[in-house]
């Protein structure tokens, strides 16, 4: 419809008019008109049918209709709006942008569970079977994923994942027995877990996506990187390769002459290193301290060769960030709780910024903007970063076979 006030003949008949705003659609978008305006173009509509003779106010039927019939406009003007925005990769949510990442054979990662690295003692000889189960301090139960053999000493190590998926935070010396098992006699991790995800955000959807579109290359880190982000409960991934004749240092970790790096978080290692097997360029070597022996697939051989391919499982490093805050008389009972919560959606990404990561450098700015969102009682005096108690960096430099885990506990907040 026209929002001109005249009317026009088409094939010798009147077709109305109206007040009420028209959306357009243009090289900008599609760009919908304010409700209150479309609110005014209905009831000047409703009056002009009556002679410019009725009483326009909003308690009046008719002032009540205007509004109906305004609501049911402006939620289908919404709708569509959705539906345009949807189209595009850089404002699409929910359905939408899993339809966009179907054309890239792409779907949303579900949430992951926490694993925790657990010490197991008791009599030589024990098994513990796969599925057995230990509990956190908060209750959380942990399932065995393999079968863990004491030795002759009594002891072993297992990875436990948590029985229920997302961010649920384990950590270090907090697994306790909750199953027996004959011959079990203690269990406890001394390191944290690694904190599982939850369902993949749209923002971590989006970032994998643009780097799904080098998966189909063969020897570019970015297609290795996207086919190991691409498998199974695989968390993180960061790549790096040393193409000169002699070693390198990257990080902190020695890359051999000719080689790849692949740190990956999560994910079985025989997926991982059928993944790399399958981007990685011929000849080159490889430098990590796990390996796998891999048999090419490819039909055409009658007898597939096999390779060994190394990478670097991440290792869990803990995290602590101390908030200073103005006290003031209007801060909340739980102001605590309120800055915890907003520094871990920050850290996981929660919040729709970026999470942290594999080789990332984390700065103590990341988490201003959380915080400050609480209210006007949160102002910060201060906020540090590091790898102990105590920290006093404004920004840390993770390591490249490091995943950055944060407990909560590992959140100081303090009032000044």
């Amino acid at each position: 419809m026209s929002a001109s006030s005249t009317s026009s003949q088409t094939t010798g008949q009147t077709i109305g008019t109206t007040s009420v705003p028209t959306p357009t659609l243009d090289e900008t978008g599609f760009i919908i008109p304010q409700e209150a305006d479309i609110l005014a173009g209905v009831l000047a509509d409703i009056n002009a049918a009556f002679g410019n003779t009725l009483n326009t106010d909003l308690s009046t039927p008719q002032g009540q209709l205007a509004m109906s019939l305004t609501a049911i406009l402006g939620e289908s003007y919404d709708q569509f709006l959705a539906l345009a925005n949807g189209v595009d990769p850089a404002r699409a949510t929910g359905r939408m942008q899993d339809a966009i990442g179907r054309l890239y054979f792409m779907s949303r990662l579900p949430a992951t569970a926490t694993v925790v690295t657990c010490q197991c003692t008791g009599v030589a000889g024990t098994v513990i079977p796969q599925g057995a189960l230990v509990q956190d301090a908060a209750g959380n139960s942990y399932a065995a994923q393999g079968s863990i053999t004491l030795d002759g000493t009594g002891s072993g190590s297992g990875s436990f994942a948590c029985t229920q998926s997302g961010p649920i935070v384990c950590a270090a010396s907090t697994i306790q027995l909750s199953q027996s098992v004959s011959g079990w006699a203690t269990v406890t991790n001394r390191t944290a877990g690694l904190t599982g995800r939850a369902v993949e955000s749209r923002s971590a959807f989006e970032e994998r996506r643009k780097t799904s579109v080098a998966i189909n290359a063969v020897g570019p880190l970015d297609a290795i990187s996207a086919a190991v982000q691409a498998l199974p409960d695989v968390t993180d991934v960061y790549v790096a390769d040393n193409s000169t004749s002699v070693a390198t240092t990257v990080g902190a970790i020695t890359l051999l002459p000719h080689s790849l790096y692949v740190c990956v978080s999560g994910g079985a290692d025989a997926d991982i290193a059928a993944a790399i097997l399958s981007k990685k360029p011929p000849g080159c070597d490889y430098t990590g301290t796990t390996t796998v022996t891999v048999t090419d697939s490819n039909s055409q051989y009658a007898k597939p060769p096999s390779y060994r391919v190394s990478f670097q499982k991440a290792v869990a490093q803990p995290v602590f960030i101390t908030v200073q805050l103005v006290s003031s008389t209007v801060t909340p009972s739980d102001a605590q709780d309120q800055v915890r919560s907003a520094v871990s959606a920050a850290f996981s990404g929660a919040d729709g910024g970026s999470r942290a990561r594999i080789g990332m450098v984390l700065y103590a700015s990341r988490f201003y903007a959380g915080i400050v969102a609480l209210g006007a009682w949160a102002q910060i005096a201060g906020l540090s970063v590091g790898t102990s108690a105590n920290p006093t960096g404004v920004s840390l430099t993770v390591g490249i076979d490091q995943a950055p885990v944060l407990d909560p506990a590992s959140i100081t907040v303090v009032f000044v």
